[in-house]
């Protein structure tokens, strides 16, 4: 078996437990996105309601805001391959009542957006503890690549699976293909048990009580906040995740009103399946991107090619400009993705990662998800489909403007944790 020439590791493909965690995130990824397709028409089809179909969004930001910060301490806390064993467990029971519901003639919309909402919930100290599990699988060198080749499948994911559940949804209700997510979890599950790296460090921390949570979650607000890097990195992704929100809240309106091409069938799949392909690239050109360039100047080039992206995207009615468009959104917006959490997880110590990582989630994705799936149902009702989607896609600009403004000009590497 060779090793990587500068860790004296194995390559990651060789990795034993590397392919577990990444199975794990991998089958998860795949039960996820045909659950992001099929609730969101479930709830169209049961209520008819462009608004009531935006909580779908609203609850998948929800929980990060509710919860980031407390999942980010309980995952530094305790045992990390519990945490995330336990969570894809209950997942599984939460999407999985709602095809049961259905067979029993009892599902209500208001049931969809619970069972969402519990499932994210989840999720959201899964990733608090899957954030720190992956620095102690591959160490900190490899976290590059590592990401990449986690996300870069998980793109691949994305191009296929939605197309492949727009078609299905033709023939099947969307109630039942949401029992494919929930044996994803328990896929998930199985791989996480199977990974035989200890996934937490040694800790030393006073027993466990508000008072204690509430401290260590200061600690790593505070991490987060006095790190130029770090906390620029955050208020991007805050403003990315609002415009990308926008977006997907009204995505299936989108589909069916601005661009005609209905709920279902392969243009439909295909809608969602262009930000799979920009991802997949993305993946591709980031590793590269980061030998060429700092993380912060990487950010900087990515940020202004999201924004003139995402306008065309929500200014042109025809479908072949929308799918063209919106492949280069998804690499320029997975771009940044990518390299804010590298470098995130390269700059901070290991005792604070899940803390870090999960409040750096919260602020961008939880706060800017929620907000732009919120602003986007309320705007949608005041300017109709059309302008919500030029009003909410519009804040990449502000975003792009920040980036180039923001410490992130200046900073050149990752400042090595203490």
């Amino acid at each position: 078996m060779s090793a990587d020439s500068t860790t004296g590791a194995p390559p990651l493909h060789r990795d034993r437990d590397f392919r577990r965690f990444w199975l794990a995130r991998q089958v998860s990824i795949a039960g996820t996105l045909v659950t992001a397709v099929a609730l969101p028409v479930l709830v169209y089809r049961l209520s008819g309601s462009p608004s009531l179909t935006a909580l779908v969004t609203l609850v998948e930001g929800l929980p990060y805001l509710l919860f980031g910060l407390v999942s980010g301490a309980v995952a530094d806390r305790l045992d990390r391959r519990r945490v995330m064993v336990v969570a894809d467990l209950a997942s599984a029971l939460a999407i999985g009542s709602v095809p049961l519901a259905h067979e029993l003639g009892v599902l209500t919309v208001w049931h969809a957006l619970v069972a969402g909402f519990v499932t994210q919930a989840c999720f959201v100290f899964f990733d608090g503890a899957a954030f720190g599990a992956l620095p102690a699988i591959v160490g900190r060198d490899r976290l590059g690549p590592a990401n990449s080749a986690i996300w870069g499948f998980g793109s691949l994911l994305d191009l296929g699976v939605p197309m492949l559940a727009g078609v299905l949804l033709a023939a099947l209700h969307p109630a039942l293909l949401l029992g494919v997510d929930a044996l994803s979890f328990l896929a998930s599950a199985a791989a996480v048990v199977g990974i035989a790296a200890r996934l937490s460090g040694a800790r030393d921390l006073p027993p466990i009580s508000a008072r204690a949570v509430a401290d260590e979650v200061r600690v790593g607000l505070r991490f987060l906040l006095d790190h130029p890097g770090v906390r620029s990195q955050t208020v991007i992704g805050f403003l990315q995740s609002l415009s990308g929100a926008g977006f997907m809240a009204l995505s299936v309106p989108y589909a069916d009103r601005l661009l005609g091409v209905g709920t279902s069938g392969w243009r439909f799949g295909a809608v969602f399946a262009a930000w799979g392909i920009g991802g997949v690239v993305a993946a591709t050109l980031t590793p590269r991107l980061h030998r060429r360039f700092s993380m912060p100047r990487a950010t900087l080039l990515a940020l202004p090619v999201s924004a003139v992206a995402g306008l065309v995207v929500a200014t042109t009615s025809s479908f072949a400009v929308a799918v063209v468009a919106m492949v280069g959104w998804g690499i320029a917006y997975q771009a940044v993705v990518l390299t804010s959490i590298t470098y995130r997880q390269q700059a901070t110590p290991e005792h604070l990662l899940g803390r870090v990582n999960t409040t750096g989630r919260m602020l961008s994705f939880g706060v800017g998800w929620t907000s732009g799936a919120l602003g986007a149902g309320a705007v949608a009702g005041l300017l109709g489909t059309r302008g919500a989607m030029v009003a909410i896609v519009s804040v990449g600009v502000l975003a792009a403007v920040y980036g180039w403004l923001s410490p992130l000009r200046t900073l050149r590497e990752v400042p090595v944790p203490a």
